[in-house]
């Protein structure tokens, strides 16, 4: 397999793990870290995290925003217990 097929392969699995996430509201973030070490806030870090590496300057706001499907104050909001 060469990296670009490797690549957008991990990447379109990156993608539905966010959305499952997404769909997967009743599940808090204190569950993620206890369960599995890591969480909703930690996905939207290495996000930026990653787009950083490659000179892309994406801030946590948006980097959320991306994860959450929304604002994280908005999602707090409606979903953190």
């Amino acid at each position: 397999m060469d990296d670009t097929t490797k690549k957008e392969i991990q990447s379109a699995a990156f993608e539905r793990l966010i959305n499952h996430l997404r769909e997967k509201k009743e599940v808090q973030n204190i569950d993620l870290m206890n369960l599995a070490g890591f969480c909703r806030n930690c996905l939207s870090k290495w996000y930026r995290e990653e787009a950083d590496k490659i000179g892309i300057e994406i801030s946590d706001p948006e980097a959320r925003q991306h994860v959450y499907g929304m604002s994280y104050e908005e999602w707090k909001e409606k979903y953190q217990k």
